[in-house]
């Protein structure tokens, strides 16, 4: 079956990742207007009002065609998902015959459930909010949490990035296999590292981070290392990059509890304020994350980091979807 019905339509969150999903789909992007991203401040562009409001038109016709959207919520994050829900609801205006949003990094996603009193559920808000606009389907790569996949009542597919890391390391790290423990940052990531682990055929180890009690949240009391690491190489995997924090700190741990070397493995790598800084003066080697988020030149320049790419990964999941081919061999469905 053909592509000739598809059309692959871009944010501007991430436009690479667009134009080479496009191009590996041997299809032309979609035109659209829409704002600036080198914009700092509300001002008249093509994309934007007066008053900074987002503004967005397709640029040539949708009907009856089955359109991709591809946007990460990245940030800035209200903008990013403001420009999604916009574009949804043009297509559907427009008579797309289906809307599938592609988001890469989908934000909001920490907020699954209510860890106290008086705070939202973020990522239910979120679901909604793209239901409302019209969209048909969702893909997604690795979800915070995988419960989020509840919050749709339109079809969700996530898809895992184990498998993407398992083929990049043992092509161009096959060294890091040897005398190799896979460990997550903190007890809730266990299951993420448990798959990469299981393709790796590496035992298995857990960063426990206590912190100080209420009114002290960024305060560490104490770091426990539960798993056998000493004289191991140790890879860390997490799913998303922000500060680095936790990266950093686990690495520390892992090497003062006798690690050898000490490489991580992220699959959205959002590198926020001094992150990249930071992650310098820790013991990693390497870090590995994906072009999930459209990476500032100086960190896909950095000598620390690698980018693992998803384009042929998600185009593929595209022509399947399209095609209403099987992608459970691509999903993430637990441990």
């Amino acid at each position: 079956m053909t592509l000739d019905n598809v059309r692959i339509l871009s944010g501007s969150s991430n436009l690479p990742l667009a134009q080479a999903i496009a191009r590996e789909l041997g299809l032309d992007l979609c035109e659209a207007d829409l704002p600036d991203p080198e914009s700092k401040a509300p001002r008249f562009t093509p994309g934007r009002f007066p008053d900074g409001e987002i503004r967005v038109q397709i640029g040539q016709t949708v009907r009856g065609k089955d359109v991709f959207v591809i946007q990460s919520t990245s940030p800035p994050v209200n903008d990013h998902l403001m420009e999604l829900l916009l574009l949804v609801d043009a297509l559907r205006r427009a008579s797309a015959r289906t809307i599938c949003a592609v988001i890469p990094y989908f934000g909001y996603a920490r907020q699954d459930r209510k860890k106290t009193g008086r705070v939202p559920i973020s990522a239910r808000l979120v679901a909604n909010l793209l239901e409302a606009a019209g969209v048909d389907r969702v893909v997604t790569l690795e979800l915070h949490a995988g419960q989020i996949q509840g919050f749709f009542n339109v079809p969700l597919d996530h898809l895992r990035s184990d498998a993407l890391f398992h083929q990049y390391i043992t092509k161009n790290h096959p060294d890091w296999l040897e005398n190799l423990v896979v460990a997550s940052p903190d007890l809730g990531g266990l299951w993420r590292a448990r798959r990469l682990g299981r393709l790796l055929r590496c035992p298995l180890a857990v960063v426990v981070t206590y912190r100080g009690s209420k009114g002290e949240k960024e305060r560490v009391s104490d770091v426990q290392v539960i798993g056998e690491v000493r004289g191991k190489k140790v890879l860390l995997v997490d799913d998303i990059l922000a500060t680095g924090g936790t990266l950093a700190e686990a690495a520390a741990a892992v090497v003062q509890a006798g690690a050898t070397e000490v490489y991580a493995a992220c699959t959205h790598g959002l590198f926020v304020g001094d992150a990249l800084e930071r992650l310098s003066r820790s013991p990693l080697r390497k870090v590995l994350v994906t072009d999930s988020i459209d990476l500032r030149a100086e960190v896909r320049r950095h000598p620390l980091v690698e980018v693992v790419s998803i384009v042929s990964f998600l185009a593929d999941a595209i022509r399947r979807i399209y095609r209403n081919e099987s992608i459970t061999d691509l999903l993430a469905y637990g441990p």
